[in-house]
This record gives structure tokens, C-alpha cells and sequence, in this order.
């Protein structure tokens, strides 16, 4: 099966329309349910008519606007650093970090299973790229080890693991990178604003400091866009060697407006994040109740692993005509026989949605598992 873009429309909440059909979203990275609040789009709305729809230019240039500098000011203190500074995407901050901080010279080292804009940053940079075991923190000891004097170390990780809903062990890295001289750099796109008792992520469940965490707007936030915090001199670094920041128009003050208007809500409703752990929790538990593998997720992505892709993919598509969409994942996105369902509840699903969308699945996968050659194509591990 090829991969083919899905038409979403509807305002973003627990249940949209996809394809032309009704179905609950369990696909989606809206995990506070703020993309559709009424609140933030009336921040997103004070933005619009007071900026205009587009900032007209690089920052560096013309532009740079009120809302930007106040908008980072605010990821700063959420984030307990010094200073802030925005990307246009996820993407574009973690290949302005990387390509600012290491050359030729220098080392990097980087989980397994980062995600690709990781992968691709180390590349691009021209560093040397060591690779350690998946949230092993021994076989990080091991690379630091054997690591030459010379140049620049810089440990790179998630927090959140996109495809398998883990955490990274940063209380246990995060020393081991201090006894060995490295920079400490974590992306967590998707636990910032979801985890944490004051939805800092990661690194407020781990308790640990680090010197650049880079945040995403478009997930839980509810906005676009993504953040860089980290002290005032690597923000004025960033400003004039990330190319990522340098050559491109600035973030649309409306999506500055909307994240400002998000960080408000974030503050006053905690109980979002409660509402996303129980729905996670709960969707777990009721899969592997069933005797199916949701792998060793901890958060609000879980994958419902199944193994063979063509399985996988016609499961998702059952899926979506029983009213559930929940999107195959497959190799090259994953590793080669570990394709799955990656499921993404939020904190407005209901129970009942919860409840819905376990049975569906059990039943589709009960009912692929049942097809001629199945048993050779994966493990089902039904009860």
C-alpha cells in the first residue's frame, strides 16, 4: 500500500470527519484539546488583527514582532531557563540546534529511536554521529567512554518517544553526560505541556536540568510552530548560526497569539493533563487486557503493536470504517516487522470513547488474525 494523505475536516476536537466519515480521532497530537478553544482562537484572533496574517519577513530583518518577543518571554519561565527563541517547526528547530552547536570536529551522540528531524540535524551538521541503545543508559556510558578528547559532545534525545510513548531515562543520562563534559539537548515535542505537574515534561517528571530543550506549539499547545529555552548566550548563538531561524519568514503572529492564549489555559486547567493521563491509562489497560502489545509506552501515545505491515494497514482501515481513525505506522517510519496503530487519546475523550474504540480494535484484530496466513505474518498475543 502506498502512503496517501487523509482530508480532516471539522473543528479540531475528539471526534472529527476523515475521508468523509464520522469517526473518533485517536490520530491526532491536540492532546489539552486547545486547538479548538475558544480562548486560544480569540488569542489567535487579538494576534491577527493587531499583526496582520503574516510577519513579512525574517526575524533578522522586518520580522520581528511584539507578540514573538512575548511569547518566548512566557516559554522561559514555563520552561525554568533563561531565554527563549521560536522556529517555525519542530523540525526547522531541531536542524538550527544541531548545525549551530556542532561541526566537523565534534561528537554527537543520539538514542536509537530518535525521530528523523534528529537524524537528519546530526547529518547535516557534519558532526560525528554515535548511536546508543534505545533509553539504555549503560550503553551511553559505554559511547561517552570511548569518545577522543577532542571536540565538542553533545547528547541528544526525545523526551517522548513519537512512535513507542516512552520516556527518556534523563535522570539516569542526564549524569552520566555530566561526568563525560557533553552539552545536554532534549526535544520534547510531545511532553511539553502534557506531562508534569506544571506541564514542563519530561524533563519536570525526571528532575533534571538540561541545557536546551526544544518544545513544539502544534501538539498539546494547540498552536504551530516550535521553541528553543536555553541560557541567553546559546539563544544569541542560535540567532546568528542557525540557518533554520535565519533564513525563513517568522512565525505568523496569529500562531504566537494562539500559544500565549494556550499557556494561559495551561496554567489554569491542570486537571487537562489528569484527564489525558486517566484516557491514556485507560486505553492501555484495556488492550493489554486483551493479551495485545501496547510496547512499554508511559504517555498519552500508545502503540497498539501488530508486527507485519500489510495487516497493520488493512486493520487501520477497518478501523476507519467502524468510525475509528487510528493510522498505521510501518517501516521506514519504524523498524521492519514492528509496524502498529499508534493511538493518540486526548484529554476530551470520554470513557465511552475509550471503551469504543478498545472494542473496535480487539474485534478487528481478532478478525485479521483469523485470516488465511496470518499466524505467519505476526505474533496477534490475543488472550
Amino acid at each position: 500500500m502506498h502512503r496517501v494523505l487523509r482530508r480532516v475536516d471539522g473543528p479540531p476536537g475528539p471526534r472529527m470527519r476523515v475521508d468523509g466519515r464520522d469517526v473518533l480521532m485517536l490520530a491526532g497530537a491536540n492532546y489539552l484539546d486547545l486547538a479548538g478553544d475558544p480562548r486560544v482562537l480569540e488569542g489567535a484572533h487579538r494576534a491577527l488583527e493587531a499583526h496582520g496574517a503574516a510577519a513579512g519577513g525574517a526575524r533578522l530583518i522586518s520580522g520581528n514582532v511584539g507578540v514573538h518577543e512575548e511569547l518566548e518571554q512566557r516559554l522561559a519561565e514555563l520552561a525554568l531557563q533563561p531565554a527563549a527563541l521560536l522556529f517555525s517547526t519542530g523540525y526547522m528547530a531541531n536542524l538550527g540546534v544541531v548545525t549551530a552547536l556542532c561541526g566537523p570536529d565534534d561528537h554527537v551522540v543520539s538514542d536509537a529511536l530518535n525521530h528523523a528531524s534528529i537524524i537528519d540535524a546530526c547529518r547535516l551538521s557534519g558532526a560525528r554521529t554515535h548511536v546508543f541503545q534505545h533509553n539504555d543508559p549503560e550503553d551511553f556510558e559505554r559511547v561517552a567512554r570511548a569518545l577522543p578528547a577532542r571536540g565538542r559532545r553533545l547528547l541528544i534525545t526525545d523526551g517522548v518517544y513519537s512512535m513507542d510513548g516512552d520516556v527518556a531515562r534523563l535522570r539516569e543520562l542526564v549524569p552520566i553526560a555530566r561526568r563525560h563534559d557533553f552539552w545536554i539537548v532534549v526535544d520534547d515535542a510531545h511532553g511539553i505541556g502534557a506531562l508534569g505537574e506544571q506541564g514542563r515534561g519530561v524533563v519536570e517528571l525526571e528532575d533534571v536540568g538540561v541545557d536546551v530543550l526544544i518544545g513544539n506549539l502544534g501538539k498539546a499547545l494547540g498552536s504551530f510552530g516550535a521553541f528553543v529555552t536555553c541560557s541567553h548566550l546559546v539563544r544569541e548563538w542560535l540567532i546568528n548560526r542557525a540557518r533554520s531561524f535565519i533564513f525563513t519568514c517568522a512565525l505568523a503572529p496569529s500562531a504566537a497569539g494562539a500559544a500565549l492564549a494556550a499557556l494561559d489555559v495551561l496554567k489554569a486547567e491542570p486537571e487537562r493533563r489528569t484527564r489525558l493521563a486517566a484516557r491514556a491509562a485507560q486505553l492501555r489497560s484495556g488492550l493489554t487486557s486483551a493479551g495485545l502489545d501496547t510496547g512499554l509506552c508511559q504517555t498519552q501515545i500508545v502503540p497498539l503493536l501488530l508486527g507485519a505491515s500489510d495487516p497493520t494497514m488493512r486493520i487501520c482501515e477497518r478501523a476507519l470504517e467502524r468510525g475509528i481513525y487510528a493510522q498505521g505506522i510501518r517501516y521506514p517510519s519504524v523498524p521492519e516487522g514492528t509496524a502498529r496503530l499508534r493511538l493518540t487519546p486526548t484529554s476530551a475523550h470520554s470513557e465511552a470513547d475509550i471503551d469504543e474504540c478498545v472494542e473496535v480494535l480487539v474485534e478487528l484484530v481478532r478478525e485479521q488474525s483469523r485470516a488465511p496466513g496470518a499466524e505467519r505474518a505476526v505474533n496477534w498475543g490475543l488472550a
